[in-house]
């Protein structure tokens, strides 16, 4: 449609035009005249699309816009030197008439030209953003400084040479006319030059805003990558599809987010080596199985991943979030390194002076990842396996320990993880009790619904303990005794 609305925009002009420009022309029919243009340009048109199928679209994206230009262009020039020579042949039109015509036509077809190479730019990064790919940038490209001066000279140009046509022409005109009677005639000149600068200004006007809707579409696309690599996405590129300071632009800033996610893979790596040695660390001296890790990590999982379905949690539990709760889950006891052996290691009940001893495992595991999280600023990767180790123990109501914190004064990781390890330790087997099932287990915990457990966990537990089941099924004690 872009396309027709120009053809029909030149020949109208041409039509209107012509004659005012050439004498020559103005002494033809001007329905004949507009009846010639129009078949002319039609049978331009008509055969324009296999020359765009021909020499545009089976070549390189990159060499798209180039060739749309110069074909665009070439049609034009085509169309004037047919009509040029058509009217020296069959009118006997003179050499600079033909001159005229020429001016005229090619003075359109730049703009024309300029405006469908900017569309088929368009098209051309609608195509790469959908298929996902990249153009191919030649770094002989055009600077869109160069583009600027181009167009700004190119369009000054154009108005002095037909301001110059058309005003030579009306002197000679003027000067053969009754010299008595001018005010007619001097209208008339206003008219004309008044036209002249509508067609021109019109076309600069759809010129500028065609090559601003561009700029407006990679500016955009740049900008949108940008933010959402600010926001934490790593995934996103920036589309390369422009062979210009756009497209380098949007390569360096791939480069950039690649070079990006590369360091930040590295330090996701290093904190998954720190959180995996310090919960081994726990590990070895406790007396419990390297599968209670493996379960309660996975129950903590499938409970945020239920909560954040929640309006109240959602912000809170992105994705990003959970899987850090995963993997900073299995710190929760990483404080039982510094309760002495005699009671961690003790095969029985605890006596309430040795059970004292214990509670302090919370603080102690605090305290040193307390430190280490100092190191790594605001943002440590730490700050939740700090929460999960320290509030653990705490219960709704407030009779836990260390602190006696109650309801949302506990951390959402901690209150995750106290029913984690309550349920793990239920369905466990214990040198001071046997293994409960998964019912007798749901039910303690329903009682201890807004005593011991946050009601939302506890909700959430009940619409996921199909999945607890299999989970404890999947990792229960046996299957780590075998993996040993």
């Amino acid at each position: 449609m872009r396309a027709v609305s120009h053809y029909i925009f030149t020949v109208l002009v041409m039509t209107v035009y012509g004659g005012q420009v050439c004498p020559y022309i103005d002494t033809l029919d001007v329905v004949t005249w507009g009846l010639f243009l129009i078949v002319t340009f039609g049978a331009a048109f008509l055969i324009r699309p296999y020359l765009i199928e021909w020499l545009v679209a089976r070549e390189p994206y990159h060499l798209h816009v180039r060739r749309q230009l110069i074909l665009e262009f070439s049609i034009f020039f085509a169309v004037a030197l047919f009509i040029t020579l058509y009217n020296m042949i069959l009118y006997e039109f003179p050499f600079g008439s033909g001159v005229k015509v020429m001016v005229g036509c090619l003075s359109l077809g730049l703009f024309v030209a300029a405006d469908l190479a900017l569309e088929r730019e368009r098209i051309v990064c609608a195509t790469l953003v959908t298929s996902g790919r990249e153009l191919t940038l030649n770094e002989e490209f055009f600077p869109l400084t160069k583009k600027f001066a181009a167009v700004a000279t190119f369009t000054v140009s154009m108005i002095v040479i037909i301001v110059f046509l058309v005003i030579s022409r009306d002197l000679l005109w003027l000067g053969s006319i009754d010299q008595n009677n001018l005010f007619g005639p001097r209208l008339a000149v206003i008219v004309e030059l008044a036209f002249i600068g509508t067609v021109v200004l019109a076309e600069v006007i759809n010129l500028i805003f065609s090559f601003s809707k561009n700029l407006n579409i990679f500016i955009s696309n740049e900008n949108r990558t940008l933010v959402e690599v600010a926001n934490g996405n790593l995934k996103m590129r920036a589309p390369v599809s422009s062979n210009d300071e756009f497209g380098y632009m949007a390569k360096y800033t791939n480069q950039m987010i690649d070079n990006l996610e590369k360091k930040t893979e590295e330090l996701q790596t290093t904190r998954d080596v720190t959180i995996l040695g310090l919960a081994t660390l726990a590990e070895t001296r406790d007396n419990e199985t390297g599968a209670h890790i493996l379960r309660t990590q996975r129950y903590v999982r499938a409970l945020a991943e239920k909560l954040a379905e929640n309006p109240r949690h959602k912000d809170h539990l992105t994705a990003d979030t959970i899987d850090l709760l995963f993997k900073s889950a299995p710190m929760h006891d990483v404080g039982k390194v510094g309760v002495p052996d005699a009671i961690l290691l003790k095969p029985g009940k605890l006596t309430d002076d040795e059970f004292a001893i214990m509670k302090q495992h919370p603080t102690y595991g605090y305290e040193a990842l307390r430190k280490a999280s100092k190191n790594l600023g605001e943002n440590s990767f730490l700050l939740l396996s700090e929460e999960i180790a320290y509030t653990h123990h705490e219960k709704w109501d407030g009779s836990g320990y260390p602190n006696g914190l109650k309801g949302d004064e506990i951390p959402l990781p901690g209150r995750l993880m106290a029913l984690a390890d309550v349920y793990d330790a239920l369905i466990s087997k214990r040198v001071y009790k046997e293994a409960f099932s998964h019912d007798k287990a749901k039910s303690i915990i329903v009682e201890g619904k807004g005593k011991h457990f946050d009601p939302a966990v506890v909700d959430a537990f009940q619409e996921v303990e199909n999945r607890f089941v299999e989970i404890a099924d999947e990792f229960g004690d046996k299957h780590t005794r075998d993996q040993d």
